[in-house]
């Protein structure tokens, strides 16, 4: 009775071994096969950016001494210059900055910046920021959101220099001031192509066209920021809203307020690979007793961040509003592919602060990152004014310095 049962537990024990022998042999045979997972051209490159650091290199260089790449105001070419950046002086209690860059169509920028970023144990950060602009050619199309597709162009000249003080209440809150002093040189612009604003305006039409001023600015400024990275968030939120007085110095005609609110909100999905990135920004002005914005400090819409079917500086006016969209998913490592839809209007009172009349675009894109930050993307936006091709090396959503700032895409 007992051969009975084991005749067949050993015939059954041989056959699992033989089993586990033959799919043993199949698995080698197979990995045998098998070769590594090749990676495209682009992403290789990407990927040795990325793991050799090249573009940090680049920027910080040697001690200190590397190059500063684009930045610079939207038709103005490809910017390049040396830079001296040092955040790490005094143990980090010394930030000091200065750049000099020339564009392929002679634009020119030139920056210096000293910052004490951890005064009062931390909590207090003071920066002192000097920068000279000089831009040969800004397209300018009238005022107001009727103005035709008809582009004229001036040349921009202007000098700031300012000091901002801000106080960290928290880990995600700061608050603060500044003040500082703009000079402003517009004159006729250099490019050929087009109409000069000065011959295609009269002054009536255009405010600040015949004669330039300077001004004093002051204002103070809030953020909420609880973005899961600063320069690269795939999660959180990010809100600002800064106020900035300008007063006219010397003609006594251009004095204003602007109310600057910048609203971003990120929704990362899927282990955060998938991100929608939303975004609502209005600059709103304000004058008394007769009193007018210049043209060259107006608001405007149009261009890579935020009317991307439209040229740049489509439309001007005393006020403005743009509402951003994107949909971003990975496509492969270092290069995130983009859905997007803008919408966004300027106008002339801050009664009209409302979703009536907007101006809309679509397109797609592509967003190239290093260690999940963005530093370079791509854009194709269309409109029912056409299309426009951007590339950019910046984030969509880059947000000016906190301080005092001007109306215009412009720093």
């Amino acid at each position: 009775m007992r051969t009975f049962w084991l005749v067949p537990f050993i015939s059954f024990v041989c056959a699992a071994q033989s089993r586990t022998a033959e799919l043993t042999q199949q698995r080698s045979a197979h990995l045998a096969e098998l070769r590594p997972e090749r990676r495209s051209g682009v992403e290789e490159f990407l990927l040795r950016v990325r793991e050799d650091r090249l573009l940090e290199k680049l920027n910080f260089g040697y001690n200190g001494l590397g190059a500063k790449i684009g930045g610079l105001v939207t038709g103005g070419g490809f910017a390049f210059g040396p830079q001296y950046l040092r955040d790490d002086l005094k143990r980090g209690a010394v930030s000091v900055l200065a750049s000099a860059q020339i564009s392929t169509r002679n634009y020119q920028k030139l920056q210096a910046a000293l910052t004490l970023p951890r005064l009062a144990a931390g909590r207090l950060s003071v920066n002192v920021n000097g920068i000279y602009k000089n831009y040969a050619s800004l397209q300018y199309y009238g005022p107001g959101p009727e103005s035709e597709k008809v582009r004229t162009n001036y040349r921009l000249e202007d000098t700031a220099i300012d000091t901002e003080a801000t106080i960290s209440l928290g880990r995600h809150l700061k608050t603060g001031g500044a003040v500082g002093y703009l000079a402003v040189n517009a004159g006729p612009g250099t490019d050929t192509r087009f109409a000069l604003t000065s011959t295609a305006f009269s002054p009536s039409q255009v405010s600040g066209l015949d004669r330039q001023t300077n001004f004093l600015r002051y204002g103070t400024f809030a953020q909420l920021d609880w973005r899961d990275d600063a320069f690269g968030p795939r999660q959180g939120g990010n809100y600002t809203i800064q106020y900035t007085r300008f007063e006219d110095k010397d003609r006594r005609l251009h004095d204003f307020n602007l109310v600057d609110i910048d609203l971003q909100q990120y929704v990362g999905f899927f282990n955060k690979s998938r991100v929608i990135a939303l975004r609502a920004h209005s600059r709103l002005t304000d004058t008394r007793g007769g009193q007018s914005v210049p043209f060259y400090l107006q608001p405007i819409a149009g261009g890579p961040d935020d009317l991307r079917g439209f040229r740049p500086f489509r439309f001007s006016g005393n006020n403005s509003l743009a509402l951003n969209a994107e949909y971003r998913w990975a496509l492969f490592s270092g290069c995130d592919g983009a859905l997007f839809m803008d919408a966004g209007k300027v106008f002339h009172r801050r009664g009209q602060l409302n979703f009536n009349n907007l101006e809309t675009a679509a397109g797609v894109g592509l967003r190239f990152n290093a260690r999940n930050r963005t530093f370079m993307r791509f854009d194709v936006g269309f409109s029912h004014e056409g299309f426009q091709v951007w590339f950019r090396f910046n984030d969509l959503f880059q947000q000016r310095p906190l301080g005092t700032v001007d109306s215009q895409p412009i720093w």
